[in-house]
């Protein structure tokens, strides 16, 4: 029970995922920690961390869990939830298709995802990862840099053949755009990437980018779209792509405790995989095979 609130962060995700009631992984825990003489937890800012007899006894139990599933080698090896936090984008395009993969080989993993467009968390509580847009700064985490993808400014065919193509960017001024919400954005490196378009005038703004696609493609606006959501349609066009072109980081955050969890880290190597899969969609590139 110590390994489980260890990787959970708190009695109750613990409780969750072994199916038993808290107060009985408070007991346990407090028979433990008469038993070797010593506190194996403290309560932390964003749960409870382990102290360093409590890393010991972490360290004994993960090597019994190691050793037990060496035992049952046609078992599935992995099963558990993995709960992230991480942009629409990035939870459709990149998060789904990993998780889907890795069920694949091991079904007993599940994914939570809570959608969201923001900077990362002061306090990580009741998710196991975030992914942000730009370089995060964050304490008591895990940050690594997963990798970048671009936005560019597109048209549908209607809207180009209705209101004409621009001759140039400055052209574009006055324009209707299709973006984030200014007031409700909070990730400093999506509003530096409206350099381009700051004379553009807002017809439609989401907190969602998927919406930001729909809306082009209905012809609402020029949208400033991620590459690899919107050249997946025919009828957008890409315009000005030597001019407007903003390069954007994927950041990954864990919790100390997340990096012990076999599911969380098996997630964390399938989202690398996918991510190195469609790199090229990624930075607007064209496939190979394209």
């Amino acid at each position: 029970m110590l390994l489980a609130v260890a990787r959970e962060g708190r009695y109750t995700g613990a409780a969750e995922r072994l199916r038993v009631n808290h107060t009985t992984i408070a007991r346990r825990i407090d028979a433990l920690e008469r038993s070797l003489g010593g506190r194996v937890l403290v309560r932390g800012a964003a749960g409870w961390v382990l102290t360093p007899l409590g890393e010991h006894a972490v360290a004994a139990a993960e090597e019994v869990e190691r050793a037990m599933r060496g035992l049952s080698p046609d078992e599935p090896a992995l099963a558990g939830v993995v709960r992230l936090s991480a942009t629409d984008g990035f939870s459709g395009f990149i998060a789904s298709p990993a998780v889907a993969a890795l069920r694949e080989r091991h079904p007993g993993v599940s994914l939570e995802i809570v959608a969201a467009t923001r900077r990362a968390a002061a306090q990580r509580v009741g998710v196991d990862l975030e992914v942000v847009v730009g370089r995060p700064h964050v304490h008591r985490a895990e940050a690594t840099h997963l990798g970048d993808y671009v936005l560019g400014l597109y048209a549908s065919r209607t809207l180009l053949e209705r209101r004409g193509a621009p001759a140039s960017v400055d052209g574009l001024a006055g324009e209707p755009l299709v973006y984030f919400i200014e007031s409700m954005l909070q990730v400093d490196a999506l509003d530096t990437a409206r350099r381009s378009t700051r004379r553009m005038v807002d017809a439609v703004s989401s907190t969602n980018v998927y919406v930001h696609v729909d809306a082009t493609r209905a012809g609402a606006g020029y949208g400033l779209l991620p590459a690899f959501l919107a050249d997946r349609h025919d009828d957008l066009v890409r315009i000005f792509p030597d001019e407007i072109e903003e390069r954007l980081p994927y950041w990954l955050v864990c919790r100390p405790e997340a990096l012990r969890q076999p599911t969380a880290v098996a997630f964390i190597a399938a989202l690398r995989g996918r991510m190195a899969e469609v790199s090229d969609a990624l930075l607007g590139r064209p496939s190979p095979a394209g």
